[in-house]
């Protein structure tokens, strides 16, 4: 890793954390567009998860630097070998991408096009999540209000905060987040109806006027 005025470097290798991402973006404090790295630890490991880009309208390339991965691309397959670039134009189109072999590693770049790059929640929500696993959930809050309302995906934030706040036995904190983050992206309701971490909140009122009914 080196870094002078005009430039930086650094490895893939050494910027990879547990789960595969390296998050250049972030490590690098790139602002004009989207770009990560992910590594996949065996055979069959997701690089790429099954998602769209509609929400946030970008396009976005991947680019196979080693190993060999199958995507998948609005159903169609492609296998892919070191030098393979896969470019997505439409955000709506579904898109996912496994490891054929153990160590394969893509390179992935994003942006919307004639608009200026945003940054996007999903980073730092990445980085934070492990907390929970680790019960540190306190840690969890304080970090995720110390990045809310700065990343394109807000509601991601919000949702999570809503889970800790649950954990920490908040309530009316986690009512007045969880509300907000349905409120903004209503496919959460359906998540909150099953998420543990809200277990606490389920059997007042509000959880279900939030979210709907609990199955039968």
């Amino acid at each position: 890793m080196a870094t002078t005025t005009q430039f930086e470097t650094a490895q893939i290798d050494d910027l990879t954390r547990d789960g595969g991402w390296a998050p250049l973006r972030r490590h690098f404090g790139v602002t004009a567009f989207g770009i990560n790295a992910w590594t996949a630890a065996e055979a069959g490991g997701t690089l790429v998860g099954e998602h769209d880009e509609t929400r946030s309208g970008h396009e976005e390339l991947y680019v196979v630097l080693a190993g060999r991965a199958t995507f998948t691309v609005a159903g169609e397959t492609l296998e892919a070998v070191p030098g393979t670039v896969v470019f997505v134009r439409d955000p709506a189109t579904k898109r996912t991408a496994v490891a054929d072999e153990a160590g394969t590693t893509i390179l992935s770049v994003g942006g919307a096009p004639g608009e200026p790059y945003r940054l996007r929640a999903w980073e730092p929500n990445l980085e934070i999540f492990p907390l929970f696993g680790r019960g540190e959930v306190a840690e969890a809050k304080r970090r995720l209000e110390e990045e809310l309302g700065r990343y394109d995906g807000n509601e991601v934030l919000i949702y999570n905060l809503a889970c800790a706040e649950a954990r920490l036995g908040e309530t009316d904190a986690a009512f007045e987040h969880l509300r907000e983050a349905v409120a903004e992206r209503e496919s959460f309701a359906e998540l909150a109806r099953g998420d543990e971490d809200l277990a606490s909140l389920r059997g007042d009122a509000r959880f279900e006027e939030i979210v709907g009914a609990m199955p039968g």
